[in-house]
């Protein structure tokens, strides 16, 4: 068994192919193939169901997967381990977000950071809150940057919150006014994203509350997916504000009040285990997230001060 049959095995699995796993490996489909046909081989059993239009792992590919998995998490672990070991090295940082987080509120802080430590080797890993939480107390990530993320082993520390803004284009016809009521909004064209996730539960909640049915006209698999369906024109989305901030700042997108309904609050939460301390390395990065998170953008840009009647 190689590490390029693991990897390529774990391909394969997440993508249902081999045409789509070559393309993410970049290599040839005729040596995925041969890799899986080799892993096989070596195991003496088949690990993917042929025949159907996607393939299936088997009950040996499934068993095996979960082993697979950890192989790279060490190796990953043990390249990062000598590396820190580099003379060169002044450190290294071990960063895990959300997907969201990673887009739209790392970069910036990324840079500064880079430019404060350029030495420092940072990687950062991406997933749902749950499986930042989970590398972080598995150890394979120094911190995780993520909502709402509370658990026995872990320090929180909340940086700010980070609410979900219905926004709509400033042309579309239901954007218009600042402020709408729920049973308004209940007949207006919706986006919504990443379906079980947080942000659809809550956004779904809003409605269930309130004994009403959002007029879901989009489906999609991402924020930004999303973002770009409402700056087209699409329909409305609840959207997160910190990947709107800029959008809406600038007046390309505009917020609208639920005017009865609770405000959709969620924390970004910073995470680190709590028996051990933070690495300088560690400890400057956390100052910089808290600095950029106390220049966060006002929930609602585009309405003035003076307070208007309600709908």
């Amino acid at each position: 068994m190689e590490i390029d049959q693991v990897k390529t095995f774990l391909a394969v699995a997440a993508h249902g192919g081999f045409r789509r796993a070559a393309e993410v490996l970049n290599v040839s489909q005729p040596a995925v193939s041969g890799r899986i046909q080799a892993l096989e081989d070596s195991l003496g059993t088949s690990l993917f169901a042929r025949g159907g239009a996607k393939l299936a792992l088997t009950p040996a590919g499934r068993t095996l997967r979960p082993y697979a998995e950890q192989v790279l998490r060490d190796i990953a672990q043990a390249r990062q381990a000598v590396q820190e070991l580099q003379p060169s090295a002044a450190g290294a940082l071990r960063i895990a977000a959300a997907l969201s987080i990673c887009t739209y509120f790392l970069p910036d802080v990324l840079k500064r950071y880079q430019s404060a430590h350029p030495k420092t080797l940072v990687t950062v890993r991406a997933g749902h809150s749950k499986e930042v939480l989970k590398m972080v107390v598995d150890g394979e990530a120094d911190m995780g940057v993520a909502r709402a993320l509370n658990h026995p082993d872990v320090e929180t520390t909340t940086l700010r919150d980070d609410p979900l803004i219905l926004t709509g284009h400033p042309r579309h016809p239901n954007a218009r006014a600042p402020r709408t009521r729920l049973e308004h909004l209940e007949t207006w064209p919706l986006i919504f994203y990443d379906r079980g996730s947080s942000d659809w539960t809550l956004t779904q909640g809003l409605f269930r509350r309130a004994g009403l049915l959002p007029n879901v006209v989009l489906e999609v698999e991402s924020i930004e997916a999303a973002k770009r369906m409402v700056d087209r024109g699409l329909g409305l989305g609840f959207l997160p504000l910190i990947a709107v901030a800029q959008e809406l700042r600038s007046g390309k997108l505009r917020a609208i009040e639920i005017v009865d309904a609770e405000p959709l609050h969620r924390n970004l939460d910073v995470i680190h285990l709590r028996h051990q301390p933070l690495t300088p390395e560690a400890l400057s990065f956390l100052k910089l997230l808290e600095s950029a998170a106390r220049h966060s953008l006002k929930p609602y840009p585009n309405r003035s001060s003076k307070r208007r009647p309600r709908l």
